[in-house]
């Protein structure tokens, strides 16, 4: 007890001489912590001035401010370059090491100016557009470091793309002064014009120890596979010239040959074959009336006609690319960006980019001693296999030759997918235009039997100016259940949509997308505002349908969603006597297509119709304003070798206030284009698609005698 109380005398005085103890002391260490996490939070998010200055970027740095480094006489040159060199024996992969992203790190050289002992400069031309774009590009791009200590890949600020404008011996006694660069080991140079008069070597001159070369213009004799980069060689018309991207199909020409400084003896040949087929040949050369200059370098002139270059390419299926004193030829660039498939004769080039690209599917390679047979070769290739080649042709244009970006950016991937094997591209990434978004949509060919919980459907109406009738079928849609969203397709650009305020209060988002061309495919086109997987296109005029008819047509669709499910169903038929396909309307016990004024579909088809229709369809339906529903009937058949499914008995669409000059369909050559069609589409596909049947969807209790209100869908139409 007395013990008690003494710790409990004691223990109130201790107290507080431990605080007064220790209070400085707390004091100072909560500030130094506090003091220490704004300085930290400062750095992170004050603006490095420090770092940024190491950044490589001519908009801070003219080349005149860069730093004069004189090279010494007695500076070491080099090794010529080692032919046997490979990845794994002369790329130190390590340096890369392991990251998330799997990103290689590409570290740029500061700008310098490289001078012999006497101040002569190591280029005539120092640092070009064409390579001050190159770096811009990569030091703006996900592989750029400048952190030296981090980099994997390193790539000077000498600028060697044309060998025209060097010096041998000091560029290479330039490369060897760089800190970094360890006999050229994980270095990188950019050439596009190698070799010089007489030999015109096709690989880079100067030497460079084991530096990876990207070049313009190797051959099979100096390109080392799987370490060097066949590039391309840019052509500055891409830049200065805008060609619009042209439908393939057929041209004016079928062959055109435009280069001005091509071999006598491969003249000769071409002008031979000139003589032989005539107009289908079109045989170019410098224009000898015109003054030299810019000017002149965009002209072609054949027998004194003056043709506009390179926009004369876009009307030829074909365009010739002979090897010149390079092997590469800026003209294979301007080539694909016109869409015009290049018939390559340039033996043993490595064709740009030919580690990852399939260069069969856009051009046509041609020994140089099979010229003579250029044109017999090229009439047997299938026209739509030619038009697959155009629109493939100016695909690579597009993402691998438009720009110094465009080629610096697959260069550096492609390095990047060899230190990366696992996380590469794969042959459909780098081969296949990205115009359809498959990652969002679902190809209906393989969804799984039992139908998913349903989101509903879009309905796309596609209208032009019948104001009245467009809001009666938004009035009727909207009453279906399972709709989603409703989306007005706007076709006429010479009139504005009705105000907001006037369209018709529905319960769902209603969308209006105005056109830039009055063009029936518009109703197809995969518009991003269409995110449920069913589609009903349906016509401004379908204001018969009843609400139970839209519904059931959309549950037969959820059991079938790879078909297209309509309504008014159609037949194809062969006239004997004429020998041809026919269009038949009238009513018979056979169906083998759907109208697409009130039909469901799957959206993937959209973009099939819209990127993958063959041939020339899409053209020919715009041009005719008829028969997109016939097309789209061809390309679903084709794609799932299966019929439509018609649902209801209704035969027609029945619209008793429409007139002649309202309904499209109820033109007099309407019934004969709607033929044409089916004939011309058949001829397009080589086959025949279509597929009759002899059935039709209806509710299970239609025609049984309960009452109305145990049916689930009672009012169906009669006809």
């Amino acid at each position: 007890m007395c013990a008690a109380v003494k710790y409990g005398s004691r223990g109130p005085a201790l107290i507080p001489r431990m605080k007064t103890k220790h209070r400085i002391y707390y004091i100072t260490l909560f500030s130094v912590v506090l003091l220490g996490l704004i300085a930290t939070g400062m750095f992170q998010f004050w603006p490095h001035s420090i770092e940024s200055s190491a950044e490589w970027s001519l908009d801070r740095r003219s080349v005149h401010d860069a730093p004069l480094v004189r090279i010494p006489v007695s500076s070491p040159i080099p090794e010529r370059g080692d032919l046997s060199c490979r990845m794994h024996t002369c790329f130190d992969v390590y340096r890369c090491g392991y990251n998330p992203k799997n990103k290689i790190k590409v570290y740029i050289y500061p700008l310098q100016r490289f001078v012999d002992e006497v101040g002569v400069p190591i280029s005539s031309t120092g640092l070009s557009r064409e390579y001050n774009d190159l770096l811009s590009a990569i030091s703006d791009s996900d592989f750029y470091t400048d952190d030296v200590t981090r980099a994997c890949l390193f790539i000077p600020s000498v600028d060697v793309m044309n060998q025209n404008s060097l010096r041998i011996r000091e560029t290479a006694q330039a490369l060897a002064m760089l800190p970094r660069w360890d006999k050229g080991m994980n270095h990188l140079l950019f050439n596009m014009l190698p070799g010089g008069p007489p030999d015109y070597n096709t690989a880079l001159d100067v030497p460079r120890d084991r530096a990876l070369l990207a070049g313009g213009g190797f051959s099979t004799w100096t390109y080392r596979q799987g370490y060097d980069v066949s590039i391309p060689v840019y052509s500055p018309l891409s830049a200065e010239v805008d060609l619009p991207e042209r439908q393939p199909g057929p041209r004016r020409y079928f062959i055109l040959s435009s280069q001005t400084a091509i071999h006598r003896e491969y003249r000769v040949e071409l002008e031979r074959l000139k003589e032989e087929n005539g107009e289908a040949l079109l045989l170019l050369d410098k224009c000898s009336n015109l003054s030299q200059g810019l000017a002149s370098v965009r002209k072609r002139c054949y027998k004194g006609q003056v043709y506009d270059y390179p926009q004369i390419l876009q009307e030829s299926s074909f365009c010739v690319v002979l090897r010149g004193a390079r092997l590469g030829q800026a003209t294979l660039s301007d080539v694909l960006q016109a869409g015009c498939v290049p018939v390559i004769m340039a033996d043993s080039y490595i064709l740009p980019f030919s580690e990852v690209l399939d260069w069969k599917r856009a051009s046509v390679v041609i020994p140089e001693e099979k010229l003579p047979e250029m044109y017999t070769i090229l009439k047997s290739i299938p026209h739509r296999q030619v038009e697959e080649m155009q629109r493939q042709a100016r695909w690579f244009w597009d993402a691998y030759f438009s720009s110094m970006k465009a080629i610096g950016m697959t260069t550096l991937q492609i390095i990047n997918d060899r230190i990366y094997p696992y996380a590469a591209r794969t042959y459909e990434e780098w081969n296949n235009p990205p115009v359809v978004k498959w990652s969002s949509v679902n190809s209906p060919l393989f969804l799984p039997l039992i139908p998913p919980r349903s989101p509903g459907f879009t309905a796309v109406v596609l209208t032009y100016d019948r104001i009245e009738s467009l809001f009666r079928v938004i009035t009727e849609i909207s009453k279906v259940p399972s709709l989603a969203k409703l989306l007005v397709v706007w076709n006429n650009q010479n009139k504005s949509p009705p105000e907001e305020t006037l369209w018709p209060k529905v319960a769902v988002p209603l969308k209006v997308v105005r056109t830039k061309e009055n063009k029936l495919s518009n109703r197809f086109f995969p518009f991003d505002e269409i995110e449920t997987e069913a589609v009903l296109a349906i016509d401004d005029d379908i204001i018969m349908l009843t609400s139970d008819e839209l519904q059931f047509g959309y549950e037969v669709w959820r059991e079938f969603p790879d078909r297209l499910v309509g309504y008014p169903g159609r037949l194809h038929l062969w006239d004997h006597e004429m020998g041809k396909w026919k269009y038949e309307s009238e009513w018979t016990n056979e169906v083998s297509m759907v109208l697409t004024g009130a039909a469901f579909y799957h959206k993937y088809f959209n973009y099939l119709y819209t990127y993958k229709m063959p041939g020339d369809i899409k053209n020919w339906v715009d041009a005719h304003m008829n028969c997109e529903d016939i097309a789209m009937n061809f390309l679903v058949a084709n794609i799932t070798g299966k019929a439509p499914i018609k649902v209801t008995p209704r035969k027609k669409f029945k619209c008793p206030e429409c007139t002649a000059i309202d309904g499209l369909s109820l033109d007099q050559t309407h019934m004969v284009e709607r033929s044409e069609c089916i004939n011309k589409f058949a001829s397009v596909f080589g086959t025949m698609p279509l597929k009759v049947v002899e059935h039709r969807a209806d509710p299970v209790l239609y025609k049984d005698d309960f009452p109305e209100k145990l049916k689930s869908f009672p009012n169906i139409g009669s006809l």
